[in-house]
């Protein structure tokens, strides 16, 4: 069975870091795209960062560039998120995802491209 297990979320101040991770099983991992969308309350889901599958290209969104950084274990069939300078308007839940495809990150950026989602973890970042 397909499973993407998100951790790490909770509450930090503002300025502050977390670090998320996103346990795959059930696939061959280092053949998937993997990417993190996140979803404030009242809004729709946008993309945050997306990593190829042999980890060489990673996409940030340009509200997340330059303080998030994505990365992966295919070792360990990992994802991670490091968020740094965390911002009150970075609230929100965040997902993992893997494309639908293997060996193509396609449109990293639309939340179609991607078949299988993690519960979602929450994020707070106060003030």
């Amino acid at each position: 069975q397909v499973q993407l297990v998100e951790s790490g979320g909770g509450l930090v101040q503002a300025g502050g870091s977390l670090r998320l991770s996103c346990a795959d099983s059930g696939r061959t991992f280092s053949n998937y795209a993997m990417a993190w969308f996140r979803q404030a309350p009242g809004k729709e889901r946008e993309f945050v960062a997306c990593i190829s599958w042999y980890g060489g290209r990673t996409y940030y969104s340009e509200s997340v560039k330059g303080r998030f950084t994505i990365s992966r274990n295919n070792a360990k069939d990992t994802l991670y998120l490091q968020m740094n300078s965390l911002k009150p308007e970075d609230t929100a839940v965040y997902y993992c995802a893997a494309s639908r495809s293997q060996y193509n990150t396609g449109n990293y950026a639309s939340p179609t491209n991607f078949g299988s989602w993690g519960q979602g973890t929450q994020v707070t970042v106060s003030s």
